[in-house]
């Protein structure tokens, strides 16, 4: 099989090129076409890739461009993984709604909407050459506002784009592993959207064991959202919400910590990788090494602004993966027939009650050779049903905006969220980004 990564110059791709080698089915990927704009990144990924595959025997062969179109040409799979506007991009999402008061996040808020407006015209014309090129391609879709996105790449490719994110996954994995069940002899009870979403069950030998979780102080402090959240507020809602969540549910918290600070999540990493990809491209030999170095740090300082000083990650999350497994899990469910329970960004089909039938949600999902079906789920309810059904309207005319032109559509999309609180502000924000990053101004002058 041949798969094409889009966004292939990107910190992540080592993950899914070192899940790729230890797939030895005669079936697998043979070639990976890395796609980016930007060469420099492709060469430096290029390098580590190159290390991974060197105690391999018979590894993907790699091939890397920046013609989007020799990328994706009759390819089997498109992992999607693209930055628009780069990391750049993502500290004005940050800065224009922190300087307004808001909070400033990539996907959560006033620069989620930002991120979709300028993301969604590059993701439909990529929908359009894979329709074009490869027309029975399936797009696994990693890019940020996950949800969204994929539901506007719908528009072009129907059900043959699915979206992914670890965060669900993650959650899942630890709530088993802290009650010492093989997560795989599990089933999960989680609904939502990407980044908005609850755990609710989790099944295990015919019964739901999370109470079990909920009810154990020890157990449910050393879990990542037990700290995050509180013990007691996780009890209050009888759920276990998605480490998004913390940006509703302590959004005055988040604002004062990521003001407080030296930089922002996107300028810590926009440092941190125009040194790594600026030293690749000056050294010989230690790529592999220096971007696992990086990659740690990365993941150490993940949502720092949500924990308290001193206070460190668990090894295991900062060790990170999961998402690059279930990417490869759904290619080996539908080219090979190997089903797979997994958590994805998928069409509804209604079984969100309260959410249109062709709304994507993120749930538990069956998946085989005729692609990912959603699980049949108890209905959501009170506040939860409320913010999935406000954030979703708020997506819709995200994808509206962004595909007509209307700056009425994006205001309205702004103004209607929940972490925005004035129709001023909202103007406002539209105005700062349009000022800051001439790549949303470009939406509005077509």
């Amino acid at each position: 099989m041949r798969l094409a990564i889009l966004g292939g110059g990107g910190f992540r791709t080592p993950l899914v090129y070192g899940a790729l080698l230890t797939d030895h089915h005669d079936r697998r990927v043979r070639e990976v076409r890395l796609h980016d704009v930007d060469q420099q990144r492709l060469a430096a990924i290029e390098r580590v890739l190159a290390e991974m595959a060197a105690d391999h025997e018979d590894p993907p062969a790699v091939r890397t461009t920046t013609d989007l179109d020799e990328a994706v040409d009759g390819v089997d799979f498109v992992f999607s993984a693209i930055r628009v506007g780069g990391l750049a991009g993502r500290t004005a999402d940050e800065r224009v709604a922190l300087g307004l008061g808001l909070l400033g996040q990539e996907t959560t808020g006033p620069g989620g909407i930002s991120y979709g407006l300028r993301t969604i015209p590059v993701a439909l014309g990529v929908a359009e050459r894979v329709k074009a090129l490869a027309p029975d391609a399936w797009v696994i879709n990693f890019t940020n506002p996950a949800g969204m996105i994929t539901e506007a790449m719908q528009g072009v490719l129907g059900d043959r784009v699915v979206g992914i994110c670890d965060s669900p996954i993650g959650l899942a994995r630890r709530a088993a592993a802290t009650l010492g069940i093989d997560p795989a002899e599990t089933s999960v009870d989680y609904v939502g959207l990407n980044h908005l979403g609850w755990l609710r069950g989790l099944r295990h030998d015919g019964r739901d064991v999370l109470p079990e979780l909920l009810a154990d102080d020890a157990r449910l402090a050393s879990m990542e959202e037990g700290q995050l959240f509180g013990l007691d507020w996780i009890r209050t809602l009888g759920t276990i919400p998605n480490e998004y969540l913390y940006y509703f549910y302590f959004t005055r918290d988040a604002i004062a910590s990521i003001g407080a600070g030296r930089q922002t999540r996107g300028e810590f990493l926009l440092e941190q990788q125009r040194t790594f990809y600026a030293s690749l491209a000056s050294t010989e030999g230690g790529a592999l090494r220096e971007w696992d170095r990086v990659r740690l740090e990365r993941n150490a300082t993940y949502m720092r602004e949500a924990r308290q000083d001193g206070e460190e990650r668990d090894e295991h999350d900062v060790q990170g993966g999961g998402y690059e497994g279930v990417a490869l899990a759904i290619m080996a469910a539908i080219s090979r027939g190997e089903p797979a329970s997994l958590i994805l960004n998928v069409r509804g089909g209604g079984v969100v009650p309260g959410l249109p039938p062709d709304a994507v949600v993120e749930v538990p999902c069956t998946v085989d050779a005729a692609g990912p079906r959603p699980l049949p789920l108890s209905p959501l309810d009170g506040h939860p049903l409320g913010l999935v059904q406000q954030v979703k309207a708020v997506e819709r005319l995200v994808i509206e905006a962004a595909t007509t032109g209307s700056e009425r559509r994006a205001v309205e999309a702004f103004a209607l969220h929940p972490l925005v609180d004035s129709v001023t502000v909202a103007r406002e924000l539209l105005a700062g980004y349009r000022a800051r990053i001439p790549l949303v101004d470009a939406v509005f002058r077509r």
